[in-house]
């Protein structure tokens, strides 16, 4: 195990009728707050109303920015950094899931400087401070809700590009899993597969030889994803089922599944951002295709971690290690199809001729990420396995 440094200052409320302390945890650290969601859902399901009657109720003077998609574009993060400044916002408020978190925690970073925020994800520009940012989530799948990531799309340029700063973590972030009812079957799988695909970047890329704690740590962590995800979808108003599902996807990706691992890639991620990139499709969809096709790859050179998985996760106990390794890659296939997420480019209406393309785009993410070893060629090549 590698030295490490753990320390996540997100202040965390988790369970029923906590969304109604929002306001008074907001008020902490501003009295003019930017309120940023996504489409209109919260208005429909009664959270927008009680994030609002809170904040008022202290004092907290609102100026909203709705309108966020599903891929968070960075036009709409411009003119969430102008209200900011127009209106000397001192917080800012996300209600929502990843894309919007992401947003907020764009607006929270690019509002006190004079340059343009994308400056941040091309690495050409550090931030040094940003506006304080409180959470309510609304779906449980990027664990950004408690991690200093965020991940914006360049429409001008077709470029999704994510990286992650310690001034990014929420200051806190109310987790309620009734706030997650009304999310419907498909997005709750493509939220389930987000979360298991955070775990395995860190389970499949770290090289580490021995590590039984984290091992152990996050296989539970992909069982119980796939179980709560499993329940949620026979009643999406089971409380229990929606809970485990939110703290599962939260713990996927705030620090401690990469505790003690040393260097790790998020290849699948990269590949997938040039898919979101370039065709709009959801995260959770385009990984679901990505995650077998670079399992596939990665197990002819590293077959052992893969057999452990298979092993471990599915209970797939005979054949040699490549065979328990394909024999588990095909078991998360078929709970991909078991939960109705595509499992190819071409169920994403993708041709396999757009795939010189897609490895072109990704490219450019993988230098900024320091993945040298993903040349052009090589991500073809796992992108064919996912024909």
């Amino acid at each position: 195990m590698k030295n490490f440094v753990f320390h996540n200052p997100t202040k965390i409320l988790f369970g029923k009728d906590t969304i109604p302390s929002i306001g008074s945890e907001t008020a902490a650290f501003g009295k003019k707050a930017l309120i940023v969601y996504g489409q209109g859902s919260i208005r429909n399901n009664g959270i927008y109303e009680q994030v609002t009657k809170s904040l008022n109720d202290v004092g907290v003077t609102l100026i909203e920015h709705g309108g966020v998609q599903s891929n968070p574009v960075l036009s709409h993060v411009h003119k969430g950094i102008a209200l900011a400044r127009e209106n000397r916002v001192e917080v800012i408020v996300a209600v929502g899931g990843g894309s919007v978190i992401d947003s907020a925690k764009a607006i929270a970073a690019g509002a006190p400087v004079e340059h343009d925020v994308w400056k941040f994800f091309i690495g050409k520009k550090s931030i040094k401070n940003a506006l304080p940012l409180t959470c309510v989530l609304t779906l449980a799948a990027s664990g950004s809700e408690m991690n200093s990531g965020m991940v914006v799309t360049n429409e001008a340029t077709k470029q999704k590009f994510g990286f992650a700063n310690k001034h990014l973590y929420p200051r806190v972030s109310i987790l309620d899993p009734t706030a997650t009812f009304s999310v419907s079957p498909e997005y709750t799988a493509y939220g389930a597969v987000d979360a298991i695909a955070h775990i395995l970047e860190y389970y499949f890329t770290n090289q580490e030889p021995y590590t039984p704690v984290q091992d152990h740590f996050m296989e539970g962590l992909v069982i119980s994803c796939m179980d709560s995800c499993n329940r949620v979808l026979k009643n999406l108003e089971d409380y229990d089922a929606r809970a485990d599902l939110m703290w599962g996807a939260t713990l996927a990706l705030n620090g401690l599944t990469a505790a003690g691992l040393g260097k790790a890639g998020f290849p699948m991620h990269m590949i997938e951002h040039s898919i979101s990139a370039l065709y709009n499709v959801a995260h959770g969809a385009g990984l679901s295709v990505v995650i077998p096709g670079w399992m596939l790859y990665q197990s002819e050179r590293t077959p052992k971690i893969f057999a452990q998985f298979g092993e471990r996760v599915f209970g797939i106990t005979s054949g040699s290690l490549k065979e328990k390794a394909a024999a588990g890659i095909q078991a998360l296939l078929a709970w991909f199809a078991k939960v109705k997420t595509p499992t190819s480019l071409s169920d994403l209406h993708i041709s396999g001729e757009d795939i010189p393309l897609i490895a072109e785009n990704a490219v450019a993410l993988a230098k900024i990420w320091g993945m040298k070893d993903y040349t052009e060629e090589k991500i073809a090549e796992i992108l064919k396995l996912c024909v």
